[in-house]
């Protein structure tokens, strides 16, 4: 007996397509990050020449041995946690009450103030009249420079009063008030508890944002016991790049070969810590990007 088969209808061939779209995409992005690992224990003649593929090829440690024998790498993760763990937390003490605030409706001057928030998306003082206002502060070359000045973020502010406009209707704040909450108390009892969602996804963008940043420690430090981690990489990787560019024979190919490997131990010991770190906030920054886009 021969069984008849089912044509694939327009659903079927549209999942299929879907599905394959999916796929190629998550190789185009997953396989980048999957190569740095391998280059990361590969020998660098094997990556320049094309042979790393899905394996090492001739793995070697040398690059994190000679990334790690630097004593400022320690320093710089120091200052990296510290700069992140204050940035994060100052972030959120300034961005999540003005975003509160900028969400009432009843609030006296809320078009211009906002209005004042948005145009330094566009528009700013320039790095020269921004330093000097950094060193009239007395904030040049200290710890606070990297956590105080660029704590507001116009863009979390935002997204953190749009979640506060759409979870939190006047209704809600008026009961309160009729059983004599106040402000303060509404916003710490209520607002606060009920936002950890929202609260979760700054704090992430927060951390990865002071993480990642070294052109502020650039222009702003100047002793290097201050310096984060990504500063005090991009100075390993200069220097290491400038002795193989400087340095003729056999020495020259031995510091071309440590600047290759530290190239890529570096963007692996940069990236490890925070990707440790999502998966412990993914729920709620899944819950904190979703919120609001849905009205029922």
């Amino acid at each position: 007996m021969h069984t008849k088969r089912r044509p694939l209808n327009t659903d079927t061939i549209f999942s299929i397509v879907l599905y394959t779209f999916l796929i190629l995409t998550m190789l185009i992005i997953i396989y980048p990050l999957f190569f740095i690992v391998i280059a990361s224990f590969s020998d660098p003649s094997a990556v320049t020449g094309g042979r790393v593929w899905l394996a090492p090829v001739g793995f070697t440690l040398e690059g994190y041995e000679a990334l790690f024998k630097n004593s400022a790498i320690w320093i710089g993760y120091r200052n990296t946690v510290l700069y992140a763990a204050a940035g994060t937390l100052f972030s959120l003490l300034v961005n999540i009450p003005a975003a509160y605030t900028l969400s009432r409706k009843d609030l006296v001057f809320r078009k211009p103030l906002m209005f004042f928030f948005l145009i330094t998306m566009f528009f700013s003082g320039g790095l020269i009249p921004t330093f000097l206002t950094v060193k009239d502060f007395g904030l040049y070359n200290t710890f606070w420079v990297m956590v105080i000045p660029f704590a507001v973020s116009v863009y979390n502010l935002i997204v953190a009063r749009t979640f506060f406009e759409n979870s939190f209707p006047a209704d809600l704040r008026e009961a309160a008030e009729i059983d004599g909450c106040g402000n303060i108390r509404f916003f710490f009892t209520m607002v606060i508890p009920l936002s950890k969602a929202i609260i979760a996804v700054l704090a992430l963008w927060s951390l990865v944002g002071q993480w990642n940043s070294y052109f502020t420690a650039l222009i702003y430090l100047r002793d290097q016991g201050l310096y984060p981690l990504q500063l005090i990489l991009r100075n390993i990787l200069v220097s290491n790049q400038m002795q193989s560019a400087m340095g003729t024979g056999e020495a020259a190919q031995i510091a071309l070969r440590t600047a290759s490997l530290i190239r890529y131990a570096a963007i692996i010991v940069s990236t490890v810590p925070v990707m440790c770190v999502y998966p412990f906030v993914q729920k709620y920054f899944n819950q904190g990007v979703m919120i609001g886009a849905v009205k029922g």
